[in-house]
């Protein structure tokens, strides 16, 4: 990661007033406290990965607060900050859940009043999500904000290794990989707070998260071609019958959630420089369509074009 901001050579009484000046820049405007007599440390690293924005935040003893005054200023009140602690302990609040993170943990904050409390050494590293990528999967991100997602649950140890190891390699891949490697960080993020919904829901949500877990499972498994509502159903841990309850309520059937979710990630891939090598048969197959054929009638029937049309087009259905 490259170092874009550090306090090491400023003078201690001036290191806080800097550091709130670059926060400025660099965040939006914010209201930040140093809470410790203690001269202040900080240093920000930053890595871009394809369209994944990657920030480590070193800093000692900080309160941040953010305010429905200070959100009126900022320019993208759409994004979710994945919060990744690499060490100390820090607190979150937001709307009425407060949380304590230790290494390990993940916790996601949202664009609205918010506050942070950094430790004595705090280091965090910080990714900034599109709110909707995170809400298809998981519905609205007041469910999520705000909670301790554990290090030592496995779910959320495999994302946090996989982009430590990005984050360690990242500069090596060509912009293609990179693009490739931020989809995969970021659904294994959206695996780890699934896993976490699953655990002490209050019970007028658990149907919801059901549901999502159920959307997670078949990105997972999105090209297996054998996945269908039962096996989803075996997936997540309930009966079929509820689990046709549940997508019911709100509004859908789940073999038509499955076609649409292949059809749209084919269409992405369609039109993906990084997959243009592909034949349209082995990106059918990637996909979870038994056949070239059946993928032909079904992305037909859905965008009004064949395949090879939409790849030629460059992604844009026919009017």
């Amino acid at each position: 990661m490259q170092t874009i901001f550090s306090t090491a050579a400023v003078k201690g009484k001036d290191r806080f007033r800097l550091w709130q000046d670059f926060v400025q820049d660099r965040v939006g405007p914010i209201e930040q406290a140093h809470l410790s007599a203690d001269p202040f440390d900080g240093l920000v690293e930053a890595l871009d990965i394809g369209p994944l924005r990657l920030t480590r935040v070193v800093e000692s003893a900080v309160q941040s607060r953010v305010t429905p005054a200070t959100l009126r200023r900022r320019d993208e009140p759409g994004s979710l900050f994945i919060l990744i602690q690499e060490a100390g302990v820090s607190m979150s609040a937001q709307e009425d859940r407060a949380a304590i993170q230790r290494t390990g943990d993940i916790m996601v904050l949202g664009s609205r009043p918010n506050v942070h409390v950094a430790g004595r050494r705090d280091a965090m590293l910080v990714l900034e999500l599109p709110r909707e990528r995170l809400e298809v999967m998981l519905g609205s991100s007041r469910l999520f904000t705000a909670l301790t997602i554990e290090g030592n649950r496995p779910a959320t140890a495999l994302a946090t290794a996989f982009i430590q190891d990005l984050v360690r390699l990242g500069e090596k891949l060509d912009p293609d990989s990179a693009a490739r490697m931020a989809t995969i960080a970021t659904d294994l993020i959206i695996a780890g707070i699934a896993d976490r919904l699953a655990r002490e829901v209050p019970s007028p949500l658990h149907g919801t998260v059901v549901v999502q877990r159920a959307k997670a499972y078949i990105e997972a498994h999105l090209g297996d071609p054998t996945l269908d509502p039962r096996r989803l159903a075996e997936g997540v841990g309930v009966s079929l019958r509820r689990l046709q309850e549940l997508f019911h309520d709100q509004g859908r059937h789940i073999a038509d959630w499955i076609w649409q979710r292949r059809l749209e990630v084919a269409a992405e891939r369609l039109t993906d420089p990084g997959t243009r090598h592909l034949t349209i048969a082995t990106l059918a197959y990637g996909c979870g369509f038994s056949s070239a054929a059946h993928f032909a009638r079904r992305f037909r029937a859905r965008y009004a074009m064949t395949p090879r049309e939409y790849r030629d087009a460059g992604g844009q259905p026919a009017s």
